[in-house]
């Protein structure tokens, strides 16, 4: 074994170590105590500003000099209205109510057992994400709010913010009385620290990676922990023949444009051909500077769309680019779906309320939306604080991934005595 991947695996087995110990310690604090120390970190994350604001101006230099798309960079900048947003948010998950010792059900046996099942802490969460610092700061909230360590692992081009962030967010913790390793930092960037992550098995009892395609396929693909993690966010909206043609265009230009480097930006534009203001639909998202690329039919539309190549249905652009068809009705709109989207987010503008019904029934993603931007796809939008990332499997957890998606169960019997015959 190389020196580098022997220094990764022992680093991350001592962490783990220390981190399944802290865990321990955390799960039996009160729910009160875990939440007035997350209180404690966002108070210190906003006495840290300046240092963070600092580490994140370097990153996001580093960053544009190394040709990191406007998108990226979007992803990776912080300022102070962003800052404070982060510890807003830490204070929200703060508040919510604790999944820990939840009854989920009970029961009672012919016998006279007592079976009741108990919302309790996964344990120690390996989270390996890119570009975004927030994740820092949102993953540890959640997993400490929940009972659960954290061994983080964030990319290279955001290594200073997120040093600065968990300084500040370890310090608060330590003021409220969790133990420090509870919350902790890979401190090397060498790829070989995730391959150590992902064959920690007994160590990491779950990874959640958070990126782009490439990390999320490595990471279901070596992982020997088991993983909770979505691939692309290839988001569709379908304006129906019956949709509000303001309500169209305001939903379409945000659901693109608000961030468009964001997983829940849409990145398919679906338009009934029986929608009658297509043309000034297509012509606003233009204007408000997206590259729009159609099939023949929208092409028809204006003639500053571009051609859609097969491969640009099943892309996710994370950038102010837009694929752009016409279909004739709801049955080829779901068709279209099905073949063509990631599981993520989709949604159908209508007045037409049996159509947005059936297409609320039929597409088989993690959030399906009528009348509303993809935009809205975010854990904190849902009021569920932060969240830790949106899973599209269909095991365990789906959608936004809060404190509930961060339990699982266990069974907890009572009897008086009975023995089995």
């Amino acid at each position: 074994m190389p020196q580098g991947q022997g220094d990764s695996a022992r680093i991350v087995t001592e962490m783990a170590g220390k981190a399944r110990r802290a865990q321990r310690e955390l799960a039996a604090m009160t729910s009160a105590a875990r939440a007035s120390a997350l209180c404690e970190a966002a108070r210190a994350l906003r006495q840290a500003r300046d240092a963070v604001l600092d580490a994140n101006r370097q990153d996001v230099a580093d960053a544009r000099s190394q040709g990191l798309s406007d998108a990226l960079l979007d992803r990776l900048a912080i300022d102070e209205t962003r800052l404070e947003a982060i510890a807003s948010a830490v204070e929200q998950v703060a508040a919510l109510p604790d999944p820990l010792g939840t009854v989920i059900d009970a029961s009672e046996r012919p016998n006279g057992l007592r079976l009741s099942r108990v919302r309790v802490p996964i344990g120690t969460i390996g989270i390996i994400y890119e570009s975004r610092p927030n994740v820092t700061a949102d993953a540890a909230a959640l997993c400490v709010r929940s009972g659960n360590a954290a061994l983080l692992r964030g990319g290279s081009e955001a290594a200073r913010t997120n040093r600065a962030i968990l300084a500040a967010f370890q310090g608060g913790l330590a003021a409220g009385g969790v133990p420090a390793e509870a919350v902790q930092l890979i401190p090397t960037q060498d790829r070989a620290a995730v391959s150590a992550m992902l064959a920690a098995a007994g160590l990491i009892d779950m990874i959640i990676p958070r990126g782009g395609r490439g990390l999320v396929e490595r990471v279901q693909a070596d992982a020997r922990v088991p993983v909770l993690a979505h691939l692309d966010g290839v988001c569709h909206t379908f304006v129906h023949a019956d949709a509000d043609p303001e309500m169209a265009r305001a939903i379409a230009v945000n659901a693109k444009l608000r961030r468009p480097g964001i997983c829940g930006a849409m990145e398919t534009l679906l338009i009934d051909s029986g929608f009658a203001r297509a043309a000034d639909l297509v012509g606003a998202l233009i204007d408000g500077g997206c590259e729009l690329r159609g099939d023949g039919r929208a092409q028809a539309l204006d003639p500053r769309i571009g051609r859609a190549h097969e491969g640009d249905w099943d892309t996710e652009y994370l950038d102010a680019v837009l694929s752009v068809a016409i279909v004739d009705g709801i049955e080829p709109a779901l068709a279209h779906i099905a073949a063509h989207s990631s599981g993520h987010t989709d949604a159908i503008v209508t007045a037409d309320e049996a159509a947005a019904e059936r297409f609320l029934a039929e597409v088989d993603s993690a959030i399906v939306m009528h009348n509303a931007s993809s935009q809205f796809a975010d854990g904190g939008e849902f009021g569920l604080g932060a969240e830790i990332g949106i899973a599209t499997g269909r095991l365990h957890a789906r959608g936004p991934v809060a404190l509930e998606g961060l339990t699982t169960y266990k069974w907890l019997v009572r009897g008086n005595g009975q023995a089995r015959p």
